[in-house]
């Protein structure tokens, strides 16, 4: 019996096999890599994946789905976590895990959010997002799509987007285009922010009015902008990540709070 697609869990099916394999290409794999495939649908991307690994373990959500997938693959081959990603703790996986998906639009940053908990034990992720997302991912200070999902994501992963899907190849079609993105964690070396917290508050709170100066949005935090030499009259979108961990480290040093 055909699948029909379920609104509620986002799904759109790629039917345009040439996408999948292109994925596959930029995965550059080896037999015993270690990869979770999110969202795995009709197996569009699975089967491939297969063909390339000793072993795949997939999560999906819709139950008709896992127990077709349980029924068509060897459990030597395929292990089926049948549950929403957004729950699933990733730090479970061997060190090294590689993460792929045609990732729900609908619960995109979220996950993305979610998944930085579990950076440190990633290799490397593939994603099929909506095009937009991943604009504002890999965006760069000073361009319209550089906001908080930018920074917060760029603290953590080097980002590049490597190919276009257009809505033709799914079923049903999005209204959207889509993109694949590449996420490389950074490094343990990489800059960090005294108070992560601190630090994600501060991002949320200049993109809330974007176009308000700094001097405006971050007010309440009463930030010596000369001492730290950025600008008072800049906006949010001219920073760069570097520049908004300055900023919150300077509020935990002279323990300034909002």
């Amino acid at each position: 019996m055909a699948h029909i697609a379920r609104k509620r869990f986002g799904q759109h099916f790629l039917t345009d096999q040439s996408i999948p394999d292109n994925i596959i290409r930029s995965l550059n794999l080896s037999e015993d890599d270690t990869v979770v495939e999110i969202g795995p649908g009709l197996s569009a991307l699975t089967l491939p994946l297969l063909e390339k690994l000793n072993h795949l373990t997939v999560i999906e959500i819709d139950r008709d789905l896992a127990f077709r997938l349980r029924n068509t693959y060897s459990p030597k081959k395929l292990t089926v976590i049948e549950a929403d990603a957004l729950t699933v703790d990733f730090n479970q996986f061997e060190q090294g895990v590689r993460i792929v998906g045609n990732l729900p639009y609908n619960i995109s940053s979220p996950l993305l959010f979610h998944l930085m908990g579990a950076a440190d034990k990633v290799r490397d992720q593939h994603f099929m997002l909506q095009k937009e997302v991943i604009d504002r991912m890999v965006a760069e200070p000073g361009s319209a799509d550089y906001g908080r999902l930018s920074v917060m994501l760029q603290t953590r992963y080097k980002m590049y987007s490597l190919f276009d899907v257009p809505p033709e190849c799914f079923d049903p079609p999005p209204k959207v285009m889509s993109s694949v993105v590449r996420m490389i964690p950074l490094s343990e070396d990489r800059p960090i922010a005294k108070d992560e917290k601190l630090f994600a508050q501060l991002v949320s709170q200049a993109f809330a009015q974007r176009r308000k100066m700094l001097r405006g949005s971050l007010k309440a935090w009463q930030i010596d902008w000369t001492g730290l030499g950025i600008p008072e009259t800049a906006r949010a979108e001219e920073l760069s990540v570097l520049d908004f961990i300055r900023i919150a480290d300077f509020c935990v040093d002279h323990k300034l709070e909002h």
